[in-house]
């Protein structure tokens, strides 16, 4: 996993850095400590499986490093972390297509957790602002993802919006329903596909509410009607 990491204070860069590499499975990490440095890495045509970046940084207007982050890298999710807590903010965000908005207060547990929640398709937003419903503008580029709060287990997604669940699945949660056609257990699937635990259940949660069933059995049935799947890896249920 290839992880792009930013922010201008090096010690909470290495101290970032260090939290990755003990909880994420052998993440391959690129450093920068400005926007420019983003720019530069991004325009060496390095494709990133997730990049994290502080808000205010060096180099140019957040605002506008963010939008030519995702133009640069659209199928790549994006993470602030920072110690700006505005929802106003928080929304702006969004509407570019951030998939994450984590305090730079969060306790370690909650970073790798919310970045377990990014990576199988949703979009994590701190508790306290969720609740305050920053999420009303219609022309949210995040509609089609789930939210949640930190305080709820990664498992179950908060209701605190109207919008539907991804259409599609992700190349990883195909992947994963194979695997769960095999009759593989999530301990076995994290082995297989190099992830942890924690993460396999956070896509199988995204699977089921993508597929719209109750179950493992279901979802692999439904997975081989969309064309996900063959048919014969669904008949092995």
């Amino acid at each position: 996993m290839k992880i792009l990491i930013a922010d201008d204070h090096e010690l909470f860069l290495k101290g970032l850095e260090f939290i990755l590499k003990e909880n994420l499975p052998n993440p391959e990490i690129t450093t920068a400590q400005s926007y420019t440095d983003i720019f530069n890495i991004l325009e060496d045509k390095q494709n990133f499986d997730l990049i994290i970046t502080d808000l205010a940084m060096p180099g140019a207007n957040w605002l506008q490093a963010l939008t030519k982050i995702h133009t640069l890298e659209p199928e790549t999710p994006i993470i602030i972390i920072s110690a700006v807590f505005d929802k106003e903010i928080l929304q702006q965000t969004l509407d570019i297509g951030v998939s994450g908005y984590i305090p730079k207060t969060a306790s370690n547990n909650l970073i790798i957790s919310a970045i377990n929640l990014v990576l199988a398709g949703g979009v994590y937003i701190p508790h306290e602002l969720l609740y305050t419903n920053p999420l009303t503008t219609q022309n949210n580029k995040n509609t089609q993802k789930e939210y949640i709060a930190p305080l709820k287990a990664l498992e179950k997604f908060a209701d605190s919006t109207n919008e539907a669940p991804q259409k599609s699945l992700t190349e990883r949660q195909i992947e994963i329903v194979k695997c769960i056609a095999e009759g593989l257990s999530n301990k076995q699937i994290a082995y297989k596909l190099n992830l942890t635990e924690g993460t396999v259940k956070v896509h199988i949660t995204v699977i089921l509410k993508v597929l719209n069933v109750k179950n493992r059995t279901s979802a692999v049935i439904e997975a081989a009607k969309r064309g996900y799947i063959t048919d014969n890896l669904a008949n092995n249920q």
